[in-house]
């Protein structure tokens, strides 16, 4: 347990600094930590909050600025260095070694060991105390990591950390997977290691889990620290989303919603099924309608998206795009059919991130700019470039990393990609997720100007208003069912959740 002054800072960041080729992430960023407080840290996709944590991780040198724990200079120099200080950090993409067990895990780089032996039995012991002190004693020791559900890996990496004597605990958007009942579960957990006297730096762009699960905040934009120290219950939201953004920002989805138009669907799906995911699914798009899927994390949403667009196999059912019956299982009829999907992990699933903006929304029409065998770059720019300035993607540079954009313009360039192929179906799943309220406002602009010109959606999202705020249509999925289906004004957030959680038809 740690024991430290409560009103006394245990970590303070000051005045950090830290240059990247052609741009400065932190402009003299100020940050203090206490001993057992949940301190949020805001602020929007580029704000710096991510160079920050990674420069706390050790993973970055600040090039200016010092750090003090418990009132003394220090340096962090490695991530080795940062653990032994006793600051530890769990990633959005958790860094969990899939084919380890629990216990192997929680030890990796900190083997149990004498003489070159492994101190198996004393590790299962000390994981199950772990565990049990998270309250979850019935993860067994052995195990393996890549058998547990996402909540049951951030345990596991929490549990690591405590294994590591950590006093203060980053979470990067620790509740971006979860369901409700997880998240439920993540914040009992959260409240019983700072109440132990560890600090967590919690960081999400959900403002509603700030509320529930914070202390103070802490807000950062454009690399500069324009908030230090709010207390939670005494800064309503009005205050923050300015902070963040510089302007106000009303929750708002781009608009009243547009309705189909008289033309016939544009996308038919009938009887869909994947033996053991989902059964019996069945929905139409029309030109300019927007159809929503709500339900749980593993519900089977994400699943149909991926089984319309051929990336699974339907065992049962059919879907049509303008009358036309697309083969089962291909993409390439999917895509040849006009039919573009963005997928939940637009970093693992959807983008190159090494590679160039223009050729992130050039990929999937490579043959358009084709000449001789070779590509023509520049056609590829041109192109690009016009759906860049079509979209507002910023930093409007078609060269320019994908891996440095902010989240939200790594999602709008994944709706270019499928602009520039011509599509007229578009399948979003969680286009939000990862996103702050500012580019959460301009994509949902987007996606209703979008269907205005014509185009059919389906979008997947777990946040209920969001889907009833965007959608015509809605369905909703429970355990693999259809519980209901039907106008978006006609059900709200509360029956919604009913249904989800019952898992039961309506």
């Amino acid at each position: 347990m740690v024991t430290a002054d409560p009103t006394q800072p245990l970590l303070q960041m000051r005045g950090i600094v830290k240059h990247f080729p052609g741009a400065k992430a932190l402009d003299g960023v100020d940050l203090d930590i206490r001993a057992g407080e949940v301190h949020c840290l805001l602020g929007q996709n580029g704000a710096g909050k991510s160079t920050l944590i990674k420069t706390l991780a050790g993973a970055h040198r600040p090039d200016r600025g010092e750090i003090l724990w418990q009132g003394e200079p220090v340096t962090i120099s490695s991530p080795e260095a940062a653990l032994e200080l006793g600051v530890a950090t769990m990633y959005q993409e958790l860094d969990v070694v899939d084919g380890l067990s629990v216990a192997e895990n929680i030890f990796l780089g900190h083997e149990l060991a004498s003489g070159g032996l492994l101190r198996r039995a004393e590790a299962h012991e000390r994981t199950r105390e772990l565990l049990r002190r998270l309250g979850h004693p019935e993860i067994p020791p052995s195990r393996e990591v890549g058998r547990l559900s996402a909540a049951g890996k951030q345990i596991v990496s929490m549990a690591r950390a405590l294994s590591r004597d950590a006093k203060v605990i980053v979470m990067d958007e620790p509740s971006a997977v979860l369901d409700p009942e997880e998240v439920a579960n993540l914040f009992r957990v959260v409240r019983s290691v700072s109440a132990d006297g560890v600090a967590v730096v919690y960081i999400s762009h959900r403002l509603d889990e700030i509320r529930q699960i914070g202390d103070r905040i802490t807000v950062l934009k454009d690399g500069r620290t324009v908030a230090s120290g709010l207390a939670v219950a005494e800064t309503p939201t009005a205050r923050l989303i300015p902070l963040m953004t510089g302007r106000d920002v009303e929750t708002n989805f781009g608009g009243a919603p547009g309705g189909a138009t008289a033309d016939e669907p544009v996308l038919e799906v009938e009887s869909l099924g994947l033996a053991g995911v989902f059964r019996d699914v069945s929905f139409s798009v029309r030109p300019g309608e927007i159809v929503g899927l709500a339900g749980l994390v593993g519900a089977g949403r994400s699943e149909i998206l991926e089984t319309v667009y051929g990336a699974r196999t339907a065992t049962t059912g059919t879907v049509r795009v303008n009358g036309r019956t697309l083969r089962r299982g291909s993409v390439t009829a999917a895509v040849d059919a006009g039919i573009g999907l963005a997928p939940e992990e637009r970093k693992s699933q959807g983008l190159l991130l090494d590679e160039p903006v223009f050729r992130n929304i050039t990929l999937s029409t490579f043959g358009r700019f084709a000449r001789g065998g070779f590509l023509d770059e520049r056609a590829e720019r041109a192109a690009a470039e016009q759906q860049i300035t079509a979209l507002q993607l910023a930093p409007a540079d078609p060269r320019r990393t994908t891996r440095t954009l902010s989240g939200g313009n790594q999602q709008k360039a994944m709706l270019a990609r499928w602009l520039v192929h011509g599509c007229n179906v578009l399948l979003l799943d969680e286009p939000t997720r990862g996103v702050d309220v500012g580019a959460r406002a301009e994509i949902y602009t987007l996606v209703r100007r979008l269907a205005a010109e014509g185009a059919a959606i389906v979008v997947v999202s777990s946040e209920i208003e969001e889907v009833l705020g965007l959608a015509d249509h809605v369905l909703v999925i429970a355990d693999g069912d259809v519980a209901h289906a039907g106008p978006a004004d006609q059900i709200d957030e509360h029956r919604v959740l009913d249904l989800v959680m019952e898992g039961t038809h309506a």
